[in-house]
């Protein structure tokens, strides 16, 4: 098993402004996470039940890798990196694939059982996760196989799956660190829509002078 060691927690002073035209990109500049130091390039499982996802399993805090990037949420935000140890940056959105995974996945993890059905996964060893992850998920590789390596599993049918992401999703939005995140941002979404308001009027004034 890798172990992993926390340095100190530094926030280097940095402006975030997440703007609405640019929801789900990249705009922050001099973002500092608590590092994540591995001995060696961490191993992964894909969680069942996801589009490929990807999950390192021996640490404490989450992180994951889906199409390509490196995810992890801190105090109620979430960044992404090319890198699974540094290079973050701030997402200004939920990533999409975070309510199809399951909340107990590391018990399951730790009793090799899912959801009552042996689980027989797969550690994956970075490298070949590198290499292989766009010709894994282009031919659905672990949906069909096993599935997931869970034995006598069927995957949810869409309609549960979707109950679920909604209820993940009420659930992820009770946690106190995004709650204290959303409080944060509130001035600063009420100054964008007063803008968004002031630009329509505006324009509908400048409709009128026509």
């Amino acid at each position: 098993m890798k172990k992993i060691s926390f340095g100190t927690i530094i926030l280097a002073l940095a402006i975030v402004v997440p703007l609405p035209t640019l929801a789900g990109t990249n705009i922050s500049i001099g973002i500092s996470l608590p590092p994540l130091v591995f001995e060696s390039p961490p191993d992964v499982i894909v969680i069942p039940d996801t589009n490929d996802v990807y999950a390192v399993p021996d640490i404490s805090v989450e992180l994951y890798f889906w199409n390509g990037w490196w995810w992890r949420p801190w105090e109620g935000r979430w960044y992404r990196s090319q890198y699974y140890d540094r290079g973050w940056a701030y997402y200004n959105d939920v990533p999409s694939f975070y309510y199809d995974v399951d909340p107990g996945w590391r018990r399951y993890y730790r009793d090799r059982n899912w959801n009552g059905h042996r689980w027989n996964y797969v550690r994956i060893p970075n490298r070949q996760l590198q290499q292989s992850w766009k010709s894994w998920q282009k031919d659905r590789q672990w949906e069909k196989q096993g599935p997931w390596g869970v034995h006598s599993y069927q995957p949810r049918p869409q309609q549960q799956k979707q109950e679920l992401r909604l209820q993940r999703q009420k659930q992820y939005q009770q946690r106190p660190e995004v709650q204290r995140y959303q409080q944060q941002r509130k001035p600063q979404v009420q100054k964008q829509q007063q803008q968004q308001q002031k630009r329509k009027l505006q324009d509908q004034q400048q409709q009128q002078r026509q």
